[in-house]
């Protein structure tokens, strides 16, 4: 089994280069656009793991953190330096909701809220 986690956001140009950005994520591959001009989904290889995007749709139900008043789900990705990626989400839109710090149960992390409305734990190892 393989699971492909698919976030939508408005403008999925923009959050894949945040992503790129921040995350390291890779692009491979870009489905052709919508009527708009927005990709349906571009797909990133992120470390060992899968990260899709994907442009809000309301006729097919896809819709942004925006437009539901917030993000529902957490994404949680596990690196070498949470510190030095929270810095650059922090640094390009990205809002601190939890601090990354050392926490008792053995782990380096904290919250952090892109500038699409998604929630991510950036976690690590204790430093």
């Amino acid at each position: 089994m393989h699971m492909f986690p698919r976030i939508i956001v408005s403008d999925p140009d923009h959050a894949s280069a945040f992503y790129k950005d921040t995350l390291g994520a890779e692009e491979v591959f870009r489905a052709p656009p919508l009527d708009d001009g927005r990709p349906s989904v571009i797909d990133h290889r992120v470390g060992d793991s899968s990260l899709r995007i994907s442009p809000a749709v309301s006729e097919w139900g896809w819709l942004a953190p925006g437009d539901i008043g917030g993000s529902p789900v957490l994404l949680e990705v596990e690196v070498d330096d949470p510190d030095g990626i929270g810095e650059r989400m922090s640094a390009r839109g990205a809002e601190v909701i939890v601090p990354i710090e050392n926490r008792p149960y053995g782990k380096r992390s904290g919250r952090i809220r892109d500038p699409f409305g998604h929630l991510w734990i950036i976690t690590g190892d204790l430093r």
